[in-house]
């Protein structure tokens, strides 16, 4: 598992506002969010007790370039070392670590938002969750409809009309009623205080036979509703449990582990908007321990639905999110190459390093293990407050 600086940095490396979330040691020891400068970690826990907070703040770019010029923050170590001590089986106690780059946000998760992982859904549903049927029902399903979702917008007239067309065809899905009609799919992923950072494992369920990692963008919104910026994140989905009923999406997605985002939050700043970001590439590469190597890149501006429109359709007068929102913003990659078995696609090998990359936002690496044999979920949002008050961060 490579976490060196190299690696893990965006291409600028800090030239952004990196700002993420650690472990530190202390009586007691506990979480703070941190900002990166150079190859130092800093505590921001002095502008802001938690990352919820702190993207409040108003004009929070220029306060945490003030603080860090005014040399007003605490060092808490080297990127370096920070980083190798993040890995799941490195760990050393007393010694600080990354935690995922938020807190007490909402994650939630924008489904069927790519034309690729649209038709995956509508296969997994045929198949109801059986492997060794989708190759059968992907070439079927792609010659009949596959070039009529290309270039279609959510909720327009003509994806209207396709949708009549459809249903009389037999052809209909739930999955192409969020894909192409008004009401994007949005759902609760996990938990907030559950997500893992980068060097944890991730989780799968031991009865899932079918299933993969969907890499992909988070935008980070504060408690006004506003994109603030973006981080990486990994929806692992189970494709066989929510293609038996998409009733058990909760199941699929929210299971110890199954979250992971990081490696760090990118403000949006002269250096990098929302242009920047809808301009971007997403690469995946999954690694197993067995030889198995599958990779991938998807431009995000493939997307059906903008940034913008998935988080209005999210946080809008019917609701809110006071203490802010992390909204992952679904997936074009669906692996489907065999790795085992003719015809019955990919699923992950305990083991397996899933390696999710951008330019601009840096690299999360997780290994995927089972949920229950990962180190459960114990400190939860209050948890959390009885751990600040601790440290005199509660005003």
């Amino acid at each position: 598992m490579d976490l060196s600086p190299a690696f893990i940095l965006p291409d600028d490396k800090t030239a952004g506002l990196l700002i993420g979330r650690a472990w530190l040691p202390g009586t007691p020891a506990g979480p703070s969010p941190v900002v990166l400068a150079d190859d130092v970690v800093h505590d921001l826990s002095a502008l802001a007790p938690t990352v919820s907070a702190l993207l409040d703040v108003e004009e929070v770019t220029e306060r945490i370039n003030a603080a860090l010029h005014g040399g007003k923050l605490t060092a808490i170590g080297e990127l370096d070392a920070i980083l190798a001590n993040s890995a799941w089986d490195a760990r050393r106690e007393g010694t600080a670590y990354f935690l995922a780059p938020c807190d007490l946000q909402a994650l939630r998760a924008s489904g069927v938002t790519f034309v690729e992982s649209m038709l995956e859904r509508v296969i997994e549903e045929q198949a109801k969750g059986d492997p060794a049927q989708a190759e059968a029902i992907r070439e079927s399903l792609v010659a009949e409809i596959g070039t009529q979702l290309a270039s279609l917008k959510p909720g327009s007239a003509e994806a209207a009309k396709l949708k009549d067309s459809l249903i009389e065809r037999g052809l209909w899905s739930q999955y192409l009623e969020v894909g192409i009609g008004p009401d994007a799919e949005i759902f609760t992923k996990s938990q907030p205080m559950s997500a893992v950072g980068c060097g944890a494992e991730i989780g799968i369920l031991a009865s899932s036979v079918w299933n993969n990692p969907e890499p992909e963008v988070a935008v980070v919104v504060n408690g006004e509703g506003r994109i603030v910026g973006a981080t990486l994140g990994n929806d692992v989905n189970l494709r066989d449990v929510e293609g038996r009923s998409a009733l058990l999406l909760g199941r699929a997605k929210d299971n110890n582990a199954s979250c992971a985002l990081g490696p760090f939050i990118r403000l949006f700043d002269e250096s990098f908007d929302m242009a920047a970001l809808t301009a971007s590439a997403i690469e995946v590469e999954i690694a197993g321990a067995d030889g198995f190597r599958i990779a991938d890149t998807y431009p995000l501006s493939a997307i059906s639905r903008s940034p913008e429109e998935l988080v209005h359709q999210s946080v809008n007068g019917d609701h809110q999110y006071p203490d802010g929102l992390v909204l992952f913003l679904g997936t074009m990659f669906a692996p489907i190459q065999d790795r085992d078995l003719r015809g019955e696609g990919f699923t992950h090998k305990l083991g397996d390093l899933v390696t999710i990359r951008s330019k601009a936002l840096g690299a999360l690496v997780n290994r995927v293990n089972h949920c229950d044999k990962i180190a459960p979920w114990t400190f939860g949002s209050l948890a959390l407050m009885r751990n600040l008050a601790q440290r005199g961060l509660l005003n």
